[in-house]
């Protein structure tokens, strides 16, 4: 069964989880491992634009790593001295390798997220609770691939008047591009107001109010919670071990890699590979 034909609350739990362990663990290993688990999904789930971006974003990190160790200081072991003088150290760099990428790492699994979590299930897990909020994420949800849309009508409607934002010298294309984000604007706001009064209409910020919905928590559902609750639990003892952390000031201290730590690791690879390998069982089984 494909993940994101499970139970929309077992797809909160799963990327509430996700999202808390990145941002959390600083470990070296745990946060390569939630990298490259990123990389994939969000390559499996959007193909070579996936991969694009995430070449940006690894881009973005080292310029990060380079900027941190640049302008903070901690750290002894000395590595070069930049153009006013400072040190910079590995500590200093290290740590913004890891800030880094624990950042990019976090954008990627949004952008997972923005693929599997649909609008309908917004509303289906929020509807009841915060009608309001409901709405406006799922319209937010919704109005990001129509403003991209929308730009590109617009950009097609100007340059058939010669006022593309590649037409035109250097000034030209900068007044242009500007005439083109006004319009974007302007069109963004008036669709934004309109959705609103429809939605208010039909009765969505009414408390309590119910939608069709074809989500059962049925029994495949209480299975998958059960191995992620053990998984989740083997992690939990890895924090209580003091595994997924390491201090970076002064010096770099970390507890040392024992068979337990490698049973750490395997168990948060299989949380993190979770949703690609319900996929590929998916496909297996079909074919």
């Amino acid at each position: 069964m494909r993940f994101d034909n499970y139970h929309p609350a077992i797809e909160l739990l799963y990327f509430t989880a996700v999202f808390l362990m990145t941002i959390y663990f600083d470990h070296p290993i745990y946060v390569l491992i939630s990298f490259v688990t990123a990389v994939i999904y969000s390559v499996y789930l959007r193909g070579k634009k996936a991969a694009v971006c995430d070449l940006l974003l690894l881009a973005a990190m080292a310029a990060y790593a380079i900027y941190y160790a640049s302008y903070h200081h901690f750290g002894v072991t000395g590595l070069k001295t930049n153009f006013i003088g400072n040190q910079i150290t590995l500590e200093a760099f290290a740590y913004g390798m890891v800030t880094g990428c624990r950042l990019i790492t976090v954008l990627m699994w949004g952008s997972c997220l923005y693929v599997l979590v649909t609008t309908d299930k917004i509303v289906f897990l929020l509807g009841r609770i915060s009608p309001k909020l409901s709405l406006y994420v799922s319209i937010l949800f919704r109005s990001v691939p129509q403003i991209i849309q929308q730009a590109k009508k617009i950009e097609t409607a100007r340059e058939g008047i010669y006022k593309g934002i590649r037409q035109g010298n250097a000034f030209e294309r900068l007044s242009h591009t500007a005439g083109v984000l006004s319009i974007l604007i302007t069109w963004t706001i008036e669709d934004a107001m309109e959705k609103a009064a429809a939605m208010k209409c039909r009765g969505y910020s009414l408390k309590g109010r119910s939608a069709f919905a074809i989500y059962r928590f049925d029994n495949r559902d209480r299975s998958l919670v059960v191995a992620m609750a053990a998984m989740l639990t083997i992690l939990f003892m890895a924090v209580m071990f003091e595994q997924t952390t390491i201090y970076y000031d002064p010096v770099i201290v970390m507890n040392p890699v024992t068979p337990l730590s490698v049973v750490f690791y395997i168990c948060y690879v299989g949380f993190l590979c979770l949703p690609v390998g319900l996929e590929q069982c998916n496909c297996k089984y079909y074919s």
